[in-house]
Formats: C-alpha cells, structure tokens, sequence
C-alpha cells in the first residue's frame, strides 16, 4: 500500500508557528510576513506527525511525500527538514517543470492520499484530489484534514484509514 501525504501545512509547518493555534498559523501563512515561512530547511513537525507516519510505515505502508517546492534547492531544504526530524524514509515528490499536483498523483497511483484543507491559499479548489481525473479519483482514497491541524488524530490503524 501506498500513501501520498503532503508535506507543508500537512505534516510540518514553519517554526515560528510553534506555540501558536491553527487560526493564528494560518494567518501568519496569509500575511507572509514572517521569515521563517521561506527557511524551509527549519520547518518542524506538526504534532506527533512523525511517530503517526512510522506506525503505518511499521504496517508495511510505503510512505510518499509531496512537496509544493519546485526549485532545487528548496527541494532539498524539505527533504533536510524531514530527515532532521526523523521522518520515516520515503522518496520526496515534486512537481517537474509544466506539471500540477495532480500530474505527480496519476504519475505514482498512489492509494490514500492524506493532504490539508490548502484554507491558507484558498480553500477546496486549491486541493489535489479535487483535480484527479474521474476515472482515477475511483482508486485513491482522499484523506483531508485542516490545515496546520495535524495527522495525530486519523487511526493508527492503516486498515481503518481505507475505510
């Protein structure tokens, strides 16, 4: 089994955040003022994201992250963040030059996808399972939770994720 979780917003958020709610994240995401959201390379984990995502990789579930980075460099600042914090192993996905989210979903097929609300940069329209071709939307689980809200809460139970 495959799993597809976003990265920002989903699993890990930048580190002024910390201490902070969800509303006043997200604000601070709509502002944009705040320096800490372009040094990703010190993006923290959201909640007990990492021991979340180590259950079900402990299930034999093969973990795939997605990033909204596009650029090299801030590629590699995720993938540093996400191995700072011990985030289990799992290849990093991004968008190749004139391709969408959905693109990189069709392209690995993958059977859950657990992504954020995107409420910070406008909502349902914004998320990747709503652009999924029909046909396929058929063989992906969507798993959407709020943004900056955390992963703690869904089952620890992968079965029960594809429920």
């Amino acid at each position: 089994m495959k799993i597809l979780i976003f990265t920002e917003g989903t699993l890990i958020m930048h580190k002024n955040a910390r201490g902070h709610t969800r509303e006043e994240i997200v604000k601070q995401v709509q502002d944009g003022k705040d320096r800490s959201l372009y040094e990703w390379k010190t993006y923290v984990p959201i909640g007990n994201a990492v021991e979340k995502l180590q259950t079900w990789k402990n299930q034999g579930v093969k973990i795939l992250y997605l990033t909204s980075r596009t650029k090299l460099t801030e590629i590699e600042d995720i993938r540093s963040a996400l191995k700072k914090h011990n985030f289990p192993e799992g290849q990093l996905l991004f968008r190749q030059e004139d391709e969408e989210y959905e693109d990189v979903v069709e392209r690995v097929m993958p059977d859950i996808i657990v992504e954020d609300d995107c409420e910070s940069i406008g909502g349902k329209d914004k998320m990747i399972y709503m652009h999924v071709k029909p046909e396929l939307k058929r063989r992906v689980k969507s798993v959407v939770i709020r943004e900056f809200g955390g992963i703690d809460h869904l089952p620890d139970s992968i079965s029960e994720l594809t429920v």
